[in-house]
């Protein structure tokens, strides 16, 4: 096969992998082969393309990118996959920023939520932290052509000082996942994802805590946290940043399955 020029694969090529990748579970078939044959080279690329994801990668990383927010995302091996429920942080988060503000994306992983958050509100000055090198070689390369900086560390400790006290919006998408519901995560997440992004701990919360504990240290007077949350957790997370004398509120979207808890600091 020649490259994807844009005109529609041959039918037989992409009935082939219809069939495969139905054979190998995959619940949307058809719009996987679809990608898989847009992405693929020539006819080792996609039969490569494709035996990986019969054995189990996440498409994602097969396509080495992902769509979120209307935005390509590069996704490097390892690096946990953006899910669309978090469209619903980024959305948040937006909304809570202005040009010039400080914006963090923090627990970054490919930087997604801070790309979104840059593409929706112009000349935000923008800073994503991850603690795997992995996640900080995949935000570097989503958000440093925006003007955003990344660094390596774990949650605060890997922010500059010069931006402690200033920031309008920390966006966090920390792990939430009880560590006993590890297992019952699909296989993909499970396999090809790092643990440190997934497991909270054993009520999923233990990063919440550590965020909520310095939060404000880190807040302009008014600025907010964004953090994402399942639904029972919510309540609890909302709870964590009120101890601190902030104000929380819980947002959610039914569409998208999501729950993100929103606390701002005080005014003054």
């Amino acid at each position: 096969m020649e490259r994807n020029d844009g005109r529609h694969p041959p039918s037989a090529d992409r009935d082939r992998v219809v069939l495969e990748l139905r054979r190998a579970g995959c619940v949307f078939a058809e719009e996987e082969a679809d990608l898989l044959l847009a992405e693929a080279e020539d006819a080792p690329h996609l039969g490569r393309m494709l035996a990986e994801r019969v054995s189990g990668t996440p498409l994602e990383h097969v396509l080495g990118w992902t769509e979120f927010a209307g935005l390509r995302i590069l996704v490097d091996r390892g690096v946990f996959v953006p899910r669309q429920r978090t469209r619903l942080l980024a959305r948040e988060a937006a909304a809570l920023a202005a040009a010039g503000d400080v914006v963090v994306d923090l627990c970054c992983g490919s930087g997604a939520v801070g790309a979104a958050v840059a593409a929706a509100v112009l000349g935000i000055h923008l800073h994503a932290a991850d603690l795997e090198p992995a996640a900080v070689r995949s935000a570097r390369r989503n958000l440093e052509p925006l003007g955003g900086h990344v660094h390596e560390g774990d949650l605060y400790a890997a922010l500059p000082p010069a931006i402690r006290g200033r920031v309008r919006v920390l966006a966090v998408n920390a792990p939430y996942v009880p560590t006993g519901e590890i297992g019952r995560m699909p296989p993909e997440a499970r396999e090809h994802e790092p643990l440190l992004a997934l497991d909270g701990g054993d009520d999923g919360l233990d990063v919440h805590r550590r965020v909520a504990a310095d939060a404000r240290s880190w807040l302009a007077a008014g600025g907010s946290v964004v953090i994402e949350a399942s639904r029972p957790q919510a309540p609890v997370t909302a709870a964590l940043f009120e101890r601190r004398g902030m104000a929380a509120r819980v947002v959610m979207d039914d569409d998208l399955d999501a729950t993100v808890v929103v606390a701002t600091a005080p005014a003054s």
